[in-house]
């Protein structure tokens, strides 16, 4: 497999399929808005929306930085998917039942990107194919069967455990010995998505003002190299961004995430492979793979290259080591022996944002009308969604136009978390973490066990996740 050709950055080939957008005009200076969003990405393009159709005459500003999708939103592996981050910590400090909720929102949430895409016309070549999650070693078979068990005791019971062949029988990934399935997900188009929902929002009345760095928020206030923005709410949804922020360099972990592109595969190669289901298709390493099957028939595959860049840096065009682009390739090959000779046409990078415990949350803190939403931990796609509509609800209860709601009560609302630490103990965790995680995988690969390593036991108590 050639990678001589591989474009490598340029944001990301979701925007080299779909083109670069034309920047929307910049801040032209000071402004009052009745909310002002900072950060153009899913979040705080989903909250402009639900605002502006709950309450029309809202004057609404979203002010990004670079221009709308830029970060995680235009980036991602187009999994739509009820995961989210933190459940399991809910489930401990608030109750098994009040995580089972939380669950069934997420649920939900799938079926309302697919509602709201397909009622404003957003075509984001979405497929609902659920998402197949695979082991392929004694040791992840263990945790896999583990993880089916729980998705269960939360609520999920139309969740589907498949033996080997089975597995292979939906789609046939080299060495796979089981596999879950849930319905409750669906591949898309990142920028598809995030910009048809920037045209939506923009009809709707919403202003939008593009290359316009936020470089600090305070109560009512939103500065920018331009002017400030003076709003009764102003609400963060910067996500993996949030350290670029005045205040803001240890709140969230800008963890970045990889990915590549094959060349359209043909028929031959997909005769071996299968995935006629087109579900979103992970596994259950510790350092873990995520892929899908374009609507071109392409595979679009992503995980770990450099966990974390010291200072809480951020990157900007994607650009990507060759031996991360290298990595993936190996993965995407050992998954699928048939793609070993296929073009890689395209590799990038970006960052999502990572809370000190792994945990979601979205929260309005109502004596100053600060709002903020993510730490989605990689499962933003619909995150997002249910954070822009909780965020909606908050505002609407706090105005006085409605009393608590079923979001509003659910258990990620309001969760504070402890800071992450100074440099260089940050940059020295994630990196020695993600170097355990790796090792513990190449052990399994090679091990007749099934309990998971216990390197990986230990970075996980690093981590703060268990």
């Amino acid at each position: 497999m050639s990678t001589v050709s591989t474009v490598n950055g340029g944001i990301s080939f979701w925007y080299a399929d779909q083109g670069t957008p034309h920047g929307r005009e910049p801040l032209p200076g000071d402004a009052t808005a009745d909310i002002c969003i900072v950060g153009g990405g899913y979040t705080g393009l989903w909250t402009a929306y639900y605002l502006k159709k709950a309450v029309p005459f809202l004057n609404i500003t979203v002010l990004e930085a670079k221009f709308c999708g830029y970060g995680a939103s235009g980036r991602n592996g187009g999994w739509l998917y009820n995961g989210i981050a933190g459940r399991d910590r809910y489930a401990k400090l608030h109750g098994h039942e009040a995580a089972v909720r939380l669950q069934q929102a997420m649920n939900e949430t799938v079926d309302e990107v697919v509602r709201v895409a397909a009622e404003e016309n957003i075509d984001a070549d979405i497929h609902q194919g659920g998402v197949l999650e695979v082991a392929y070693t004694p040791a992840q078979l263990a945790r896999l069967k583990d993880f089916h068990s729980v998705e269960i005791a939360f609520g999920e019971t139309d969740r589907v455990l498949r033996g080997a062949r089975e597995t292979c029988e939906r789609v046939n990934v080299t060495g796979a010995v089981g596999s879950t399935w849930t319905p409750h997900g669906a591949r898309l188009h990142p920028v598809k998505l995030v910009q048809g929902l920037a045209a939506t929002v923009e009809a709707l009345g919403v202003t939008i003002h593009e290359s316009t760095p936020v470089t600090e928020i305070s109560p009512k206030h939103a500065h920018t190299p331009y002017g400030t923005v003076r709003a009764p709410y102003i609400l963060r949804c910067t996500e993996g961004f949030t350290a670029n922020l005045k205040g803001q360099r240890r709140t969230w972990l800008p963890m970045n995430s990889s990915m590549i592109v094959t060349e359209p595969l043909p028929r031959s190669v997909w005769d071996t492979i299968g995935w006629e289901g087109r579900e979103t298709l992970g596994d259950m390493a510790h350092a873990y793979m995520y892929a899908q099957r374009t609507a071109d028939d392409r595979i679009a595959l992503g995980g770990r290259g450099v966990p974390y860049r010291f200072g809480s840096g951020t990157d900007n065009d994607g650009r990507t080591r060759p031996a991360t682009i290298e990595a993936l390739r190996d993965i995407l090959v050992r998954f699928f022996p048939g793609t070993a000779g296929a073009r890689i046409d395209h590799a990038w990078s970006g960052v999502l944002g990572v809370p000190r415990d792994w945990c979601a949350t979205v929260a309005l803190d109502r004596s100053t009308g600060l709002g903020w939403a993510g730490g989605y931990v990689g499962s933003g796609v619909a995150t997002t969604n249910l954070a822009a509509r909780t965020l909606r609800d908050l505002i609407q209860q706090d105005s006085g136009q409605s009393g608590p709601t079923d979001l509003t009560t659910l258990p990620w609302v309001g969760h504070k978390v402890r800071r992450w630490e100074p440099e260089p103990f940050r940059w020295i965790g994630v990196h020695g973490m993600y170097a355990a995680y790796r090792a513990a995988d190449r052990r399994e690969l090679t091990s007749s066990r099934a309990g998971t390593d216990p390197v990986a036991k230990a970075a996980d108590r690093l981590a703060g996740r268990h």
